[in-house]
Formats: C-alpha cells, sequence, structure tokens
C-alpha cells in the first residue's frame, strides 16, 4: 500500500530534510538514557546487599526499559544516524555493545542486508526472522517441519530466543565466519569487552546480584527487543514480494509496520514503531520520526498496528504466495484441506 498522494519512489527525496542529526539532542538522548539505567542497577545493588533481592528484581523492569532504548541509540549509530561524524557513531555504537551484548560492527553489516532485502522473498538472508512460504514448508521433511513450528513457537521464539541469541549466538559472526577478520575483530572484541565489565561487576558486587539484575535486565530487554522486531515486519497486511516486482520503498510501506505504541513505550523504544518511515529513509535520528509524521499525516494509517491487535500476530508463521499474506500454520492447513 502507498499513499493517495506520494508515489513511493518519491520518499526518499520528500523525507531527506529530516536526516539532519542535532549533536547536543543526541547527547542529551544518550544522557537520559544511560544516567537513568546506572541510577536503577545501582539502587538494585544496594538493595540486593541489604537483602532486599525482590526490590533489586523488580527494579530489573525500568532498567530493562532504559536498556531498551540504549540500544535503539546503538541501532541509529549504525545506521550512521545519529551524529554528523562517522567515528563518534562508531564509537558511541560500540560502547553501546558492551552493555546490549551487541558487537557493533557485525550487527550493523547484518542488519544492512536485513534492510536491503526486507520483504524479498528471493533475498532472505541475514539479519531477519527465518520465514518459510506454504509450499517450502509442506516440501520439507516431517522432521523438518517439526524444526520450523518449534523455532516459529512463541516459547522459542519471545523465550529461549532471545537468550540465545544474545547470549550465544552473537559470540561467533554467524553467516560471515569466512569474510576475512573484521567480523571475528566485532565479536570478538566486543565479548572480551563484555567479560572485563562483567569480571569487574562481581569483583565488586559479588556474582548474585550480577545474575540477579543486570542478566535479568537484559534478558527481558533482549525479549522486548526480539518481539519488535518480530512485530515491525510479521503482522497482518504485511507485503513479501519476489524480485521481480519488490521494491524498497514498496518494501518499506507495506512491509514494515507502523506500530503504534502508547506515548511510554514509545519513548523507551525510541520510536522504533514508526518502522515504515525508517526503512524509508535509515538516517532520520529516531527523535526526528514523530514530526515526520506530523508533516505527513497520510504516513499514519500506513501498515499500522496497535498494541493489543499486535499481540494477535505471534500466531503468524508463514508466507501464502497464492493469497500474498502471512498466515497461521492453521491456516495453512485449512488452506491444504480445502
Amino acid at each position: 500500500m502507498t499513499s493517495d498522494v506520494t508515489p513511493a519512489g518519491a520518499w526518499s527525496r520528500k523525507l531527506a530534510p529530516y536526516r539532519e542529526p542535532k549533536t547536543l539532542r543526541s547527547i542529551s538522548e544518550i544522557i537520559v538514557t544511560a544516567v537513568p539505567l546506572a541510577a536503577f542497577w545501582g539502587v538494585a545493588w544496594v538493595a540486593h546487599a541489604h537483602g532486599l533481592w525482590w526490590v533489586a528484581l523488580l527494579l530489573t523492569i525500568p532498567a530493562a526499559g532504559f536498556l531498551v532504548r540504549l540500544f535503539m541509540i546503538q541501532h541509529d549509530c549504525g545506521h550512521g544516524a545519529f551524529f554528523r561524524a562517522k567515528q563518534a557513531n562508531d564509537w558511541v555504537g560500540r560502547l553501546i555493545g558492551v552493555l546490549t551484548l551487541t558487537p557493533y560492527h557485525y550487527w550493523r553489516h547484518t542488519h544492512a542486508i536485513h534492510h536491503a532485502t526486507s520483504g524479498n522473498l528471493d533475498r532472505r538472508s541475514l539479519g531477519a526472522i527465518e520465514t518459510l512460504t506454504v509450499e517450502e514448508y509442506r516440501a520439507k521433511t516431517p522432521l523438518g517441519r517439526f524444526g520450523y513450528r518449534l523455532y516459529r513457537h512463541p516459547l522459542v521464539m519471545f523465550g529461549l530466543g532471545p537468550a540465545f541469541v544474545f547470549f550465544i549466538m552473537q559470540r561467533l559472526p554467524v553467516g560471515m565466519m569466512r569474510e576475512g577478520w573484521r567480523p571475528w575483530a566485532s565479536v570478538l572484541g566486543n565479548s572480551a569487552a563484555i567479560a572485563v565489565g562483567l569480571g569487574a561487576l562481581i569483583w565488586i558486587f559479588g556474582p548474585a546480584p550480577i545474575l540477579l539484575i543486570n542478566i535479568v535486565t537484559m534478558l527481558l530487554a533482549a525479549t522486548i527487543g526480539v518481539w519488535l522486531f518480530y512485530i515491525q515486519h510479521q503482522f497482518e497486511g504485511a507485503a513479501w514480494a519476489r524480485n521481480g516486482e519488490w521494491s524498497r520503498e514498496e518494501a518499506a510501506l507495506a512491509g514494515s509496520s507502523h506500530y503504534d505504541l502508547p506515548p511510554v513505550l514509545r519513548w523507551f523504544t525510541a520510536n522504533i514503531g514508526v518502522h515504515h518511515v525508517h526503512h524509508l529513509a535509515s538516517r532520520i535520528p529516531f527523535y526526528h520520526l514523530p514530526k515526520v509524521l506530523r508533516d505527513h499525516p497520510e504516513l499514519r494509517p500506513m501498515s499500522r498496528v496497535g498494541l493489543w491487535e499486535s499481540f494477535r500476530c505471534a500466531r503468524l508463521a508463514l508466507w501464502d504466495e497464492a493469497n500474498r499474506r502471512l498466515v497461521s500454520f492453521r491456516e495453512a492447513r485449512l488452506l491444504a484441506s480445502g
């Protein structure tokens, strides 16, 4: 679906004026995100030291919100959108990556692949949630179908999956192991910095509070992050296309959602819900995205998904090429029997 007013191909030009980052604004966004995160962790460590482990555990919830927001700043750095200077983006991205357990340069490369191929059925690759067509799923062996169903099960996708991705998968340059030393340097450098940081915290506070506070915070943040990424591209009405029909602008507008969250959640997720605009122009800093919607209200209803309706999207698992829509396993079975 594209706007009745603006052809899809013209959006990149229309959105170009919003791309300019403001240095002081970017710095202030880091401060209002990192300082509260450190404060919540500090209070939680003190609470744990006084035997109030349940208070410490509760404080991981707001801490996870700020850690998600910090990841979104790292995300903007990866797009070269947060500062004018490339080195500023890269160094801030690297430093945040120690807290988010995300190797900056490796992730930036896989995420760029995601942006270049999102919604393209012929170029499903790194940096995306694996999505099979109905026919591809039916062509698999029983064991293959079972494995895919397990992978797409909500308890795995949003339960075990986030821990696996951030704690295990991102310790290796998966998909890029034979592409020279740079992916390895990114991943191993990130892991080494994490090990040093964790070692220092354990030496100061002991292992128990770190496991209860920092690891739980990371698990909560990782789960939120995976859910956001899922809803950004797996929703009712999402569009996919083959090479001959695929275009970046169409894929952005029709294949990326506008996850219309309540204001508080919008702030903690740094407007990443305005994902269709982000895919149209990834160099726009997140703090300019609300202005884009204000200036171009025709973008608001495009691919819109509300908070409550988004939970129904967890059942979607397969692309039905004949009907051009995402379907659940049950719907695919009904299609086959019909």
